[in-house]
């Protein structure tokens, strides 16, 4: 092990022995201030990292931080993490919560800020300290973050060193940062989540988003329009659990395309055109590096395309849709697929073909009023979350509006080569021990009760 890491490590050990001696209150005041300071710097952190990770949009930045900061400890406040953290008296169990110890946290360069942010709010609240290997383009944020940090934890009379930050990560760094701490959570590309999961260690990672949506027959269009081109955009669409796709029914295609229309869309479906776009967007069939988080005029500039001012996302229509063709895949830009349908089964099959070749284990957008089709839905697709008549880029990682953990860190099951098929949160960084008594009023059933 590097001498780098070793120190670093050895601080955090130090720090989270102090951080345990710390009642319930006092831990949780330091989550609370990890919240509170994204959101009361909401603006500058913001600025930052549109400006040191050269994508996304730096106002939808500004939401993303002052969002996950308020969700997160609203979330948060008032849960026991500490001690015994819950009775059953009839089943005669107690449940205490103990820390795992140091957490090793991967955070990316599209969500520098509150990825970092989020991290060390679940870890703390479990009486952890976190060390952060930040993506080379993300350095800045968590520097800032770390010096915003240590001036209230002084205040605190709290040791710094229960957040610790890899000041010039590199991969052998981050490896070897993730095989020295007690558990790892890695969020980003599919290199550092594979390298988790080859630490050693208890690791939590992410999957590719390729969130396919959904639009059933006699939704409302306009809304569900709205919703999916918000969901599309939002951050210029670096956010995994943006939506992908259109997938709408054929009898009401023309319509639904002409909403989109109206509220910004580019509409292509000229082959031609379509296959010099996937040239520029996906070269050689990957996602070319310098078209993701990019806006509207910028990809169009690239493709050679003239686009109305005003645009806020390109919509193709490819002619095949699944296995072999690029647009079923993740679009990390301000784009999307259009597919028709004639039958709601075949709207899932679209869905279900496009997860295949990419996103399997993510998330789902589905526009429906019709429960038995959502039901059939949820059934079918190999996804963690089927969000409902949401914008599902701010809403997939939990929100005021539904039950979903707030999170920056979604688990896309074993589909997705992850640990947990939900959102992380801060149970997932607990030990818990378990006392256990004789159940009352226990008896035996009889044998020929039990295999009756």
């Amino acid at each position: 092990m590097s001498q780098l890491i070793q120190s670093l490590v050895e601080r955090s050990r130090k720090a989270q022995q102090i951080l345990c001696t710390y009642d319930q209150e006092k831990t949780d005041e330091i989550v609370k201030m990890f919240a509170k300071v994204v959101f009361d710097h909401a603006e500058p952190l913001a600025k930052l990292a549109a400006e040191e990770s050269r994508m996304g949009v730096f106002e939808d930045k500004i939401t993303k931080n002052k969002g996950k900061s308020r969700n997160i400890w609203n979330a948060l406040k008032g849960k026991k993490s500490i001690g015994i953290i819950g009775r059953d008296e009839e089943a005669g169990i107690i449940e205490v919560g103990k820390p795992m110890g140091v957490i090793a946290a991967a955070t990316p360069c599209t969500n520098p800020v509150v990825t970092p942010m989020c991290n060390a709010m679940f870890a703390v609240k479990c009486q952890n300290a976190i060390i952060i290997a930040p993506h080379p383009r993300g350095i800045k944020c968590a520097m800032a973050l770390a010096d915003l940090y240590y001036k209230e934890l002084d205040r605190m009379g709290v040791p710094r060193d229960i957040f610790l930050v890899v000041e010039a990560p590199t991969i052998d760094l981050t490896t070897e940062l993730m095989s020295a701490c007690d558990a790892v959570i890695a969020t980003g590309g599919m290199g550092v989540v594979k390298s988790a999961y080859s630490s050693g260690k208890p690791s939590y990672g992410v999957g590719p988003g390729n969130v396919q949506g959904l639009i059933d027959e006699g939704i409302d269009y306009k809304a569900a329009a709205g919703r999916m081109i918000a969901s599309r955009i939002f951050d210029n669409g670096i956010i995994c659990s943006g939506t992908q796709s259109i997938i709408a029914p054929e009898k009401d295609y023309d319509t639904i395309i002409k909403e989109f229309v109206e509220q910004g869309a580019y509409y292509i479906d000229d082959p031609k055109v379509i296959a010099s776009l996937a040239e520029v967007v996906f070269p050689n069939g990957i996602i070319n590096k310098y078209v993701v988080g990019q806006s509207v005029k910028t990809i169009a500039d690239m493709a050679g395309i003239s686009v109305p001012e005003g645009t806020k996302v390109i919509v193709v229509k490819p002619e095949k849709h699944g296995a072999g063709v690029v647009w079923s895949k993740e679009k990390m830009c301000p784009m999307m697929a259009a597919y028709s349908y004639k039958t709601w089964d075949e709207a899932v099959q679209i869905a279900y073909d496009n997860l295949l070749v990419e996103g399997e284990g993510h998330s789902a957008d589905i526009q429906s009023d019709d429960k038995a089709h959502i039901e059939s839905a949820g059934i079918k697709l190999p996804v963690s979350r089927v969000v409902v008549n949401q914008t599902c880029s701010s809403m997939a990682g939990g929100a005021f509006a539904n039950s979903l953990n707030p999170t920056t860190t979604l688990g896309c099951g074993s589909w997705g080569n992850n640990a947990i098929s939900e959102n992380l949160f801060f149970t997932h960084l607990m030990n818990k021990s378990r006392i256990a008594f004789v159940k009352k009023h226990w008896e035996q059933p009889s044998d020929e009760d039990i295999f009756a």
